[in-house]
């Protein structure tokens, strides 16, 4: 089976499981030091980050699947939440839908990463980060946060601006991060990413294949 651009969908693997292990375990590592403040006090923390490298690192399929074996783990009562939060009750609360949308961000994330054959551009990974990172995580969040705490939409938008500013700070840090993986050890991401030099290296030497094939016709005698 090929996806849309023609590249073999491969099956699971025992490989895969193992990089959504890891990928599971370091969005729980970065709940390790809960949750800190910048920016006149906002509260962040780390999670969100893992959630975008996921995505970026492992693709829309695989990175979804490590932010659910994650939460998984947490529904089972596991403390893997910032703070040492685990347990069902996670899922019932203000924060249920943000959770939620870590899933669907990662996969946005993924499949805007991945969304071509040529290796992704820094602004191809910016803009992956705040759509899936961001913007596809508050859409899931706010709705729930706003039947939970019986706020109005709009009130539950405006009191969670005091958290983009950090939510942007994570999107820049994570598009350096993979940015800079990219260019060191672009393995990770399990590709064969084309360069747009690649690209103008096979249009060249298509170019000359067809000068070739002319100058063949033009010295081949015409038949009697």
């Amino acid at each position: 089976m090929r996806d849309d651009h023609g590249t073999p969908r491969r099956a699971f693997e025992a490989s895969d499981l193992a990089r959504v292990a890891v990928f599971a375990a370091l969005i729980a590592a970065l709940g390790l030091p809960g949750s800190f403040s910048v920016f006149g006090g906002v509260p962040i923390t780390a999670q969100t980050f893992g959630v975008m490298l996921a995505g970026a690192i492992l693709g829309p399929r695989l990175g979804a699947l490590a932010v659910l074996a994650l939460l998984t783990l947490t529904a089972a009562g596991l403390p893997l939440l910032a703070g040492g939060r685990g347990g069902i009750s996670v899922f019932v609360g203000p924060s249920a839908g943000y959770l939620i949308g870590w899933i669907a961000g990662a996969f946005v994330v993924g499949l805007i990463v991945h969304s071509s054959a040529r290796k992704p551009t820094i602004w191809r990974t910016a803009l992956a980060m705040v759509v899936g990172g961001i913007l596809v995580i508050y859409a899931f969040g706010l709705p729930v946060q706003s039947l939970v705490t019986r706020l109005s939409l709009p009130q539950t938008a405006v009191a969670s601006l005091v958290f983009v500013p950090g939510d942007l700070v994570k999107a820049v840090l994570a598009t350096v991060t993979v940015s800079t993986l990219l260019r060191a050890y672009p393995r990770a991401f399990r590709r064969n990413w084309r360069s747009a030099v690649s690209r103008e290296t096979e249009g060249r030497g298509a170019e000359s294949s067809d000068i070739e094939s002319r100058e063949t016709d033009d010295r081949t005698p015409p038949a009697p």
